[in-house]
């Protein structure tokens, strides 16, 4: 991913939380010679430093994807900037967002209690407090029946690239500029983008 050191996301906190916060990705590997990709959600373990996740078994993609290189795309927020809302019309329009590429080879995983602990963990994350949906009190031959139609699988990570273009090189008085024009929507993507544009004027 093409980064200017001014967009460049360094600390490895920020990441996490925002592959934590974004977790439904896409995962591009090459099938049959040619690239592919599936949108599906992934959980990061940061103590193994891997990616969790799993293909349906229809998906042909995992029968050739085995020690591949792969990349996984979390995308955040993200929003059109007009340059109607700078102090000159002197600009062109552009686009504020932010994107974390995580690459690594790709492991199928077979032991069916990492397969059950990974779906278990993804389930806990999206699943809300109040929620009584819980796998452990799922039974488990019916848990077993329907695991039979994945292919679970890791990612071993081996780099990250981690870019916020959040108009870092405008002016801060433009950059409060745009924010204001953001903040002043209903768009949830407008209105995330401007309190990450806050947040790093505050820093």
């Amino acid at each position: 991913m093409y980064v200017p050191k001014h967009f460049k996301i360094d600390d490895e906190e920020v990441i996490y939380d925002f592959i934590e916060k974004y977790g439904f990705a896409i995962l591009f590997s090459q099938h049959e010679g040619e690239p592919y990709a599936t949108h599906l959600p992934l959980t990061l373990n940061k103590g193994e430093n891997v990616l969790y996740g799993h293909f349906a078994r229809s998906n042909k993609q995992w029968k050739d994807i085995e020690d591949q290189q792969v990349l996984a795309v979390f995308q955040g927020p993200h929003c059109y900037i007009s340059p109607s809302w700078y102090e000159t019309m002197k600009a062109v329009p552009t686009w504020n967002y932010v994107s974390i590429h995580v690459y690594g080879k790709m492991e199928i995983v077979e032991d069916k209690q990492v397969i059950f602990d990974s779906l278990n963990d993804m389930v806990n994350k999206y699943e809300s407090q109040d929620s009584p949906y819980n796998l452990n009190d799922v039974d488990s031959g019916f848990i077993e029946g329907m695991s039979k139609g994945i292919v679970a699988f890791k990612i071993n990570i081996t780099k990250i690239e981690a870019k916020a273009k959040l108009s870092q090189n405008h002016p801060v008085e433009r950059q409060e500029l745009i924010i204001k024009h953001l903040e002043n929507t209903s768009n949830q993507d407008n209105l995330q983008v401007a309190a990450l544009m806050k947040k790093n004027l505050q820093v």
